[in-house]
């Protein structure tokens, strides 16, 4: 029995292999346990804890999911919650060396510092920039030359506004967005380098952004990374003294093996964080250690790394992947209705 239970709950690393990868609680596959489903069951058992939140990062763990759970949330972060990005760049002046092309592309992957639940997606037939679905940026700089008369090299000494920042995008309330004008939209970042230029050189743009999603295009994309990895498990099979221990310390991440005193002096190991393990399993290369470990990991606990762009906080896209997932799961129930009334139809029509 309670090999079965650590089939069913656990991943098993070996040293060549990885074994109970497949997922196997569904009714009839084992003898003894009841594997239907019921939501009682799913809200005893799920949870969500955030063990690490910041501006642009968040660590959380969720437990009693399956992988196509974790990973529709994963994906989803990716390439379905909406963003704002700039989609058009009208260049009314550029001779600076950066092609016009080139440019555009640079300006497109800027993050705008802009909640898109604000705005409407922009119709594919709709020519003119309106408020509801559209911002618009200007950028206009020319470099001159300082008056210096020492002999420098220097580009900061010589020339003024040779760097063409994000902090030189402008905000141009389009017609009916004065109410906006207190969310201080922007680029999240105002250092990152547009483009270099010398004496003469010149920049003038509009830049007209619009809401959008990664699976469309990677600039719409929220997340610079979105992960999850399965919660590790490590078992000391038997005690390592001395030497052995520190040798079995650095077989892992740094904060997973403790080093403690036994009463006789020696070192002794033992597990102090096995959620820091990368799984590496380089102690399988020892003879005399891979005896006295087991490896494994959680199968039904997740533990998610987001990391924002910046545009919106880490913990608000988790909360818009799920409600997006929920209504994948909403529309997908009304087609089986659909589909279900519209057989039941036909049935009728035929006894008629």
């Amino acid at each position: 029995m309670d090999l079965l239970k650590d089939i069913r709950s656990k991943v098993r690393l070996t040293e060549h292999t990885v074994q109970n990868v497949t997922s196997t609680d569904f009714p009839g596959t084992y003898i003894g346990f009841d594997d239907t489903w019921s939501q009682e069951k799913f809200e005893e058992k799920f949870q969500v804890d955030i063990v690490s939140l910041s501006g642009c990062d968040m660590e959380f763990d969720m437990v009693g999911i399956d992988a196509a759970i974790a990973n529709a949330i994963r994906r989803i972060l990716l390439a379905e919650v909406p963003t704002v990005a700039i989609e058009t760049v009208h260049i009314w002046n550029n001779t600076s060396i950066i092609q016009d092309e080139v440019l555009a592309h640079r300006l497109g992957l800027i993050p705008i510092k802009v909640d898109p639940r604000l705005f409407e997606y922009k119709q594919k037939d709709s020519v003119e920039p309106t408020s509801e679905d559209t911002i618009q940026f200007k950028v206009k700089v020319k470099c001159t030359k300082n008056n210096i008369t020492t002999d420098v090299t220097d580009p900061d000494v010589l020339y003024k506004n040779h760097k063409v920042y994000t902090k030189d995008m402008e905000w141009v309330p389009l017609p009916g967005q004065d109410h906006l004008k207190c969310k201080n939209i922007r680029p999240v970042h105002e250092d990152i380098l547009i483009a270099s230029m010398r004496q003469g050189h010149e920049l003038d743009l509009e830049l007209f952004c619009v809401k959008g999603i990664g699976k469309d295009h990677a600039k719409f994309s929220p997340v610079a990374t979105a992960s999850y990895r399965l919660l590790p498990e490590l078992r000391l099979l038997r005690e390592f003294h001395g030497e052995q221990a520190e040798k079995l310390q650095k077989c892992f991440s740094p904060g997973v093996i403790e080093l403690t005193e036994a009463p006789d002096g020696t070192k002794v190991a033992k597990v102090m964080n096995a959620r820091m393990d990368t799984c590496s399993r380089n102690v399988f290369r020892h003879d005399d250690l891979k005896d006295g470990v087991s490896l494994s990991r959680v199968r039904d606990h997740f533990i998610f790394s987001v990391e924002s762009t910046g545009i919106l906080p880490p913990d608000v896209l988790v909360s818009e992947a799920i409600k997006i997932l929920m209504g994948k799961c909403q529309k997908f129930l009304q087609e089986l209705d659909d589909v279900a009334a519209s057989t039941a139809k036909q049935k009728k029509g035929k006894k008629l």
